[in-house]
């Protein structure tokens, strides 16, 4: 499978949603955007991998990695492999001397091992075509800066059912448009639920 290499460009603080991040990935050779929701101890290990800091009693990721290494095993690359029902998988391709290894990872947890192994971060295609978001025109940010997404009055969920694929396009423009990575991620996944209902409707 097609692989597409990927590198933090911002990890956001959501208000909307208590304890929540939003990490975004980025195609380093397009303006593709990969926004992966995740937990605030996780998006914390990540922000202090990226950072640099040793905290004075080891964190999980950390603790992991010291263990690696202890065995002679390093994490090479992470790949996220799969999008299912709004849920993102991931892979740790593991080295120990010649052999290889593929150990299953939340992608959140894969990734604050990629910054503390310095390894590669990958999606397979098909995951960008399925949850990527396209950036026509954005600016870019600064990796690992926290900052706060704007906390905008929302359409209620069964208003947004009611909505065509295409009116759910607008309003996924008008969300990356204005950066929300957070409504994006929101409609994007409404989006994939509705053309694959009407797929099935199709095959029917």
């Amino acid at each position: 499978m097609n692989k597409i290499q990927l590198e933090i460009k911002e990890l956001l603080y959501s208000q909307s949603s208590s304890g929540a991040y939003v990490l975004i990935l980025g195609d380093k050779h397009s303006m593709r955007r990969l926004p992966i929701v995740i937990g605030e101890h996780e998006a914390q290990s990540i922000a202090l991998g990226l950072e640099g800091n040793k905290p004075s009693r080891p964190l999980t990721h950390d603790l992991f990695k010291k263990f690696a290494e202890q065995y002679g095993v390093e994490v090479i690359e992470v790949v996220i492999t799969r999008f299912l029902e709004g849920v993102f998988y991931a892979m740790l391709l593991c080295k120990q001397g010649e052999d290889l290894s593929m150990v299953d990872a939340r992608p959140s947890d894969a990734i604050a091992l990629a910054v503390r192994f310095n390894c590669p971060i990958s999606a397979y295609e098909h995951v960008m075509n399925e949850a990527g978001i396209e950036m026509d025109d954005i600016k870019d940010m600064d990796t690992g800066k926290d900052s706060v997404i704007e906390e905008e009055p929302s359409e209620p969920t069964d208003t947004l059912d009611n909505l065509s694929v295409e009116q759910l396009q607008k309003l996924l423009q008008i969300a990356i448009d204005e950066e929300n990575y957070e409504k994006a991620a929101e409609l994007r996944d409404l989006i994939n639920s509705k053309s694959n209902e009407s797929t099935e409707s199709t095959e029917l």
